[in-house]
């Protein structure tokens, strides 16, 4: 016969499983789309022959569907199979990315459709990644979210580490195309693992459900009239155009401007992704010891600081001073998002989360494809260097954000 502690701990040890497929999911597809990353852009710059504007149109096509489609997400997520959907939007995207090796397989490969299969991995992954964040606390504790959440931020940070310096060998090696390859196998890898998880709750459909406007507008609501989330959006807004930015002229600066080759190219995109794992191993630590709201200001000067480096390099050695400080800037800013999606999940009412979690992003990532574009115009009329120069000046709003906002004065976010 079972005694009740027997049950619970085999309770306990499915709900390990549950998180550690869904960790091993989200990580596999995580490492394919670091590859891409690297892969992509070289394609258009040494492939294509693609201007600085035409690389920041392909990764403007990456994320405009954040602006089209975030706010519905929220609500979409909430009515659809979780699961299902996950899966479905792994299989997309797979058949998307394949598109590309496949074309270059038959000498037909073109911009425009860089562009179109951005686009549609980027529609695709708004879903998955409203549906990704909502199902995390739904199988976490609250009192373990810093430290999953810091696990999985983490993991994220050691892909960008191995996947830009893998993907930087294979386009060397096989192609930017073929080398695509990878990243639609992890998403069918992916979808493989997904498909092992409980399905998920849906809204149940009741004759006084509020229409999708009303509750998108309830989502909004609550971001914009909460007194942390709120700066904590306006912050990640400022970042990620900063970031946006980086994504278009990087492969460019790179390339033509500091001379590096395909695998330079990867291994100094790679060190993003060390200063991430630094980031993410030190934050628990940080929050512990500092609190969440001086941890939160603090990272925030620190990425600033060095993303003052990247207009500074050079070549040869010289490109050190990248790498100091792609990993500089990249370890504050995944601080900064540990905090404040710890706060944001731990603070949000379960029924709200998925309509709050696509309000943040719709916002947030929606500057991505606006920082990217006018950093390549930019740098069509000023150079790439001046351009990445005027980045950097804009990472500067961010700390400024936070400091003139309540939680400079806040030990804890809470």
């Amino acid at each position: 016969m079972t005694t009740v502690a027997e049950r619970e701990d085999q309770a306990r040890n499915e709900d390990t499983g549950v998180f550690w497929r869904y960790w091993a999911a989200s990580t596999v597809t995580r490492l394919g789309d670091q590859v891409t990353a690297v892969a992509l852009p070289l394609v258009a710059v040494v492939t294509l022959h693609a201007s600085a504007i035409e690389v920041g149109l392909i990764t403007a096509a990456s994320y405009v569907a954040w602006l089209v489609l975030g706010l519905p997400a929220g609500v979409l997520v909430q009515r659809l199979p979780l699961r299902a959907t996950q899966v479905t939007m792994d299989l997309i995207r797979a058949a998307a990315v394949a598109s590309v090796p496949l074309a270059a397989a038959f000498d037909v490969l073109t911009l425009p459709q860089l562009v179109v299969v951005a686009l549609v991995v980027g529609f695709a992954s708004v879903l998955f990644d409203v549906g990704n964040m909502t199902f995390l606390p739904s199988i976490v504790p609250k009192e373990q979210l810093t430290a999953r959440n810091s696990l999985m931020s983490g993991s994220v940070a050691a892909t960008e580490t191995a996947g830009p310096s893998l993907g930087g060998v294979l386009v060397q090696l096989v192609g930017g195309a073929a080398s695509m390859l990878l990243d639609a196998v992890s998403f069918v890898a992916s979808a493989a693992l997904l498909s092992s998880l409980p399905p998920g709750e849906r809204q149940k459909r009741t004759e006084d459900r509020p229409g999708m406007r009303d509750q998108v507008r309830e989502g909004w609501r609550f971001v914009t009239g909460h007194p942390v989330i709120r700066p904590c959006l306006a912050d990640a807004t400022a970042v990620n155009f900063v970031c946006g930015g980086l994504m278009a002229l990087t492969p460019v600066f790179l390339v033509r401007t500091l001379d590096a080759p395909a695998a330079a190219v990867g291994a100094l995109m790679a060190t993003g992704g060390l200063g991430s794992v630094v980031g993410a191993a030190l934050t628990p630590r940080v929050v512990a010891r500092y609190g969440s709201a001086r941890a939160l200001c603090g990272a925030a000067v620190v990425a600033t600081v060095f993303l003052l480096l990247l207009p500074q390099a050079g070549s040869g050695w010289a490109t050190l001073v990248f790498a100091l400080g792609n990993a500089g800037f990249s370890g504050g800013v995944v601080v900064t998002a540990i905090v404040t999606r710890t706060h944001r999940m731990a603070h949000t009412p379960q029924e709200l989360l998925s309509r709050v979690v696509a309000t943040v992003r719709f916002v947030s990532w929606g500057a991505i494809p606006v920082g990217a574009v006018a950093a390549g115009a930019a740098a069509e009329a000023f150079g790439t260097r001046t351009a990445l120069l005027l980045v950097a000046v804009a990472g500067i709003a961010s700390p400024a954000i936070l400091f003139a906002s309540p939680i400079r004065r806040l030990h804890d976010l809470a």
